[in-house]
């Protein structure tokens, strides 16, 4: 199982590198690391789970925030409706994820973004785009398109910089005007 210390600190160098392509067939290693991030991500978003395992609540984790230079990264996304009860929560495994087309209007979370390698409080907001369209490749290599918008497209943007060793702290902004905030 993923422990905090497991994930990489912002100093740590290796976030700045861009990670490489990923061949198929996937090896167990990357299976198992693929799995172990997913189970972290599920039990942080559940606050019992969280707190007896010593979790940051975390929606995304890209492998090179485990040290491990590959283009994949996984998001577990909670869905809320009126009527559950309990969390439910969907799974994206992207692998040599691309953007392969965007909308032009521009939105930023109303809170700001969090990174489980930034590891303070951080002000200010990051514009992204509202909507997006991935082409990826899923577990088993078979190559799919997603579309995302707002909450699940600033995810996506936020994981996808991070294969390319950017963090979100490199685009934050004081200056929303004209942006919608969600």
């Amino acid at each position: 199982m993923i422990k905090m210390k497991d994930i990489l600190d912002e100093k740590d160098k290796r976030l700045r590198e861009i990670s490489k392509e990923v061949t198929f067939p996937l090896d167990e290693k990357d299976k198992k690391n693929i799995n172990d991030m997913i189970k972290y991500l599920h039990d942080s978003q559940i606050e019992e789970l969280s707190e007896k395992y010593n979790l940051r609540p975390g929606m995304g984790l890209a492998a090179i925030q485990l040290g491990i230079k590959k283009r994949y990264f996984v998001v577990v996304h909670e869905i809320t409706t009126e009527e559950d009860t309990e969390q439910k929560f969907d799974t994206y495994i992207l692998i040599n994820p691309k953007m392969v087309s965007h909308s032009e209007e521009m939105i930023c979370a109303d809170a700001g973004e969090g990174c489980l390698s930034v590891n303070r409080e951080t002000d200010g907001y990051v514009k992204r785009y509202a909507r997006i369209k991935l082409r990826a490749y899923d577990i088993d290599g078979n190559e799919i398109e997603i579309r995302a918008r707002e909450e699940l497209a600033i995810a996506f943007q936020h994981e996808l910089d991070h294969l390319n060793g950017i963090l979100f702290t490199d685009k934050i902004t004081y200056n929303i005007e004209g942006i919608r905030t969600i």
